[in-house]
């Protein structure tokens, strides 16, 4: 670790991305609550006034996907029409099932997909990600939560955190900026804004992270333009997948390159993904090394990866081949086997698809082996 800053960016539960990523993976637990089996691939797109679905789903289940949708909408908080999206708005539906020719592959145990795929883990923080995506992540859930709860009651869907920390000799030291966006009620002035954002967000978060961060002054921006009343799709338009760094690491670890939300299990972007997250946690939190990033790749069709490698990036404490034991004894990276083992066929991914698919204990892949 060389950097004397590192930058990450999150986002809130009601980013037109995220709404994107949400209703996708609504569809997805739907399916595979009526259908364990169930294969799915759908993405969204919002815009103003608009919702758009189009993929391909194989299942035992009959899902209305409308309703689906405009669940997830009116939990998200856009129930007036004065956002310019709301439950009222038209949804268009353009699904089918899936490719025979895929399909066929999938039913004998193999990859959904091709591609590659990265886990990664530090010790910097106590969930072993990195400090700069989890606070960010815990800025805009606070952020929503505020809104929710009314102790911010002004506060409006969407928004945005960026966090900057400072390292020295490879670890965290201090924050050194925040930045948050969020829209609200035009009646709230940006400097109350500000205040109320720093006090009851910023402040708190950061004491919990005080085992890691000197005290120091941190420099705080809100709503850069100095003005900002409606968000969500009507401001922005959102599509399926276009979040992967906010969903992994916070460009901290690398990426793929496949999104998670909108795919079942069976699609290796997914699961791939999470079982190499499973590995490199539990390398770092069995203190085989500081920092580690496990990279897999798979063929479509077929179960077993064509390639697994490691990187401790110097931090290893055991030789490369204690830690490849390890890992291959905790979790055998072909496809049936990681799903079984990480019980991914279960109704769990909506509650993914906003602050991040890491770092959360309640994840399968986030557990740490005795």
């Amino acid at each position: 670790m060389t950097y004397r800053q590192f930058t990450s960016e999150s986002v809130a539960a009601g980013h037109p991305d995220k709404i994107c990523d949400q209703i996708s993976d609504a569809i997805v637990d739907a399916a595979l609550k009526r259908d364990p089996k169930s294969r799915v691939a759908v993405e969204t797109m919002v815009t103003r006034n608009r919702v758009v679905m189009a993929g391909e789903v194989t299942s035992k289940a009959k899902l209305n996907y409308r309703s689906i949708a405009r669940g997830v909408i009116k939990d998200l908080g856009y129930t007036r029409k004065a956002f310019g999206f709301s439950t009222s708005s038209p949804v268009s539906v353009y699904i089918h099932e899936q490719s025979p020719d895929i399909s066929s592959g999938v039913e004998d145990g193999g990859a959904g997909d091709q591609g590659m795929m990265f886990g990664y883990a530090t010790d910097e923080t106590r969930e072993y990600m990195p400090l700069p995506i989890s606070l960010a992540h815990a800025f805009v859930k606070a952020l929503d939560q505020a809104r929710i709860d009314k102790k911010l009651s002004y506060l409006r869907p969407d928004g945005k955190a960026e966090v900057v920390v400072d390292y020295k000799n490879g670890k965290p030291c201090c924050v050194s900026t925040v930045i948050i966006a969020v829209p609200h009620n035009p009646s709230v002035t940006n400097a109350e804004l500000k205040h109320d954002i720093d006090k009851k967000i910023i402040k708190p978060i950061l004491k919990q992270y005080s085992y890691t961060l000197h005290p120091k002054p941190y420099t705080l921006i809100v709503n850069g333009t100095g003005r900002w009343e409606i968000g969500g799709p009507a401001s922005d338009t959102g599509v399926t997948g276009r979040k992967i760094i906010v969903d992994t690491y916070g460009g901290m670890g690398r990426h793929g390159g496949g999104c998670f939300s909108g795919k079942d299990p069976t699609k290796v972007d997914r699961s791939g993904a999470y079982a190499c997250r499973f590995l490199a946690k539990n390398i770092v939190a069995a203190k085989l090394a500081r920092r580690c990033e496990v990279k897999v790749a798979y063929v479509i069709g077929r179960a077993e990866p064509v390639s697994i490698a490691f990187n401790t990036f110097g931090t290893q404490k055991k030789p490369d081949s204690v830690i490849r034991n390890f890992a291959r004894e905790i979790l055998d990276l072909n496809v049936p086997n990681i799903l079984e083992k990480l019980d991914l066929r279960r109704p769990i991914y909506r509650r993914t698809a906003s602050y991040g698919h890491f770092g959360n204990p309640a994840y399968p892949w986030e557990r740490i082996v005795s």
